[in-house]
């Protein structure tokens, strides 16, 4: 079984990227975040049309929202509200074998790491600490995945030195994150395939052109495996090549393979 997760920056403009990703990959399970889309609008035939016939749409006109899209059947959960704000950054699914599917968009914290000063930042903050308490109560086979923007190691960002002091990889929100992880006893699937020396990107910029050709990436986008589903883990990648397609996704896809 092959399951992605990628946050597409709008579905309608990725649309054809997603759907060849699907195919490319022989994808079971994608998991989408930032679709831009209401639900009544959402592309269901094109994916049905695909083979993937078991949509679960969490959207949002224009902002935020989350999808997650199977060829295998699943029972769709209830989605979690965090930080008493209904903005579309959660669902949940079981799928038969009774792995448990979760799609996160955390939200980006604004410009300043503050709490005080920033209400942006402050809800961030809370949400990943709500994170942490529903992984302390996690049970059963999950997987939680999604655009957590958080680097929350020094190899994820291309300078740690400088970036820590930037929302995204401030300490504050390294720790929180780290917590979530700690908390659900969590394998970083990624970092599993590479170990924690190396340097490793899901997301480059779009307001520096060089951002790809010099490296300068953060890895925003997670995917981590309670310890026992852990272990059926063959394979995890990041496709750093989907950043270079015309009109790319400023995220690239992760995606693992279990058996």
């Amino acid at each position: 079984m092959k399951i992605a997760s990628w946050n597409v920056n709008g579905i309608r403009p990725r649309k054809e990227q997603i759907l060849a990703l699907l195919q490319s990959h022989n994808i079971d399970v994608l998991c989408l975040q930032e679709t831009k889309i209401a639900d009544e609008i959402f592309p269901h035939q094109e994916f049905i049309d695909a083979g993937y016939s078991h949509l679960h749409i969490i959207g949002q006109k224009a902002h935020h929202g989350v999808a997650i899209i199977s060829r295998m059947p699943f029972v769709a959960k209830d989605r979690c509200v965090f930080a008493g704000i209904d903005d579309k950054r959660h669902a949940q699914v079981l799928l038969e074998s009774g792995l448990a599917v979760h799609c996160f968009y955390v939200p980006s914290g604004g410009d300043v790491p503050d709490k005080a000063a920033n209400p942006k930042f402050a809800h961030k903050i809370r949400f990943l600490n709500e994170m942490k308490l529903m992984a302390e109560k996690q049970s059963g086979a999950a997987l939680w995945m999604g655009d957590l923007n958080v680097a929350y190691q020094e190899n994820d960002t291309w300078d740690h030195k400088k970036n820590r002091r930037l929302v995204g990889h401030s300490d504050e929100e390294r720790a929180a994150l780290a917590a979530v992880v700690s908390q659900g006893r969590f394998h970083d699937l990624p970092r599993l395939e590479v170990g924690d020396d190396a340097r490793l990107f899901t997301w480059w910029g779009y307001r520096y052109k060089l951002s790809v050709e010099k490296d300068y990436g953060w890895r925003l986008d997670h995917m981590l495996a309670t310890p026992d589903l852990a272990k059926s883990i063959t394979k995890c990648m990041v496709l750093k090549e989907t950043r270079l397609f015309e009109r790319p996704s400023d995220h690239v896809p992760i995606v693992t393979e279990l058996y």
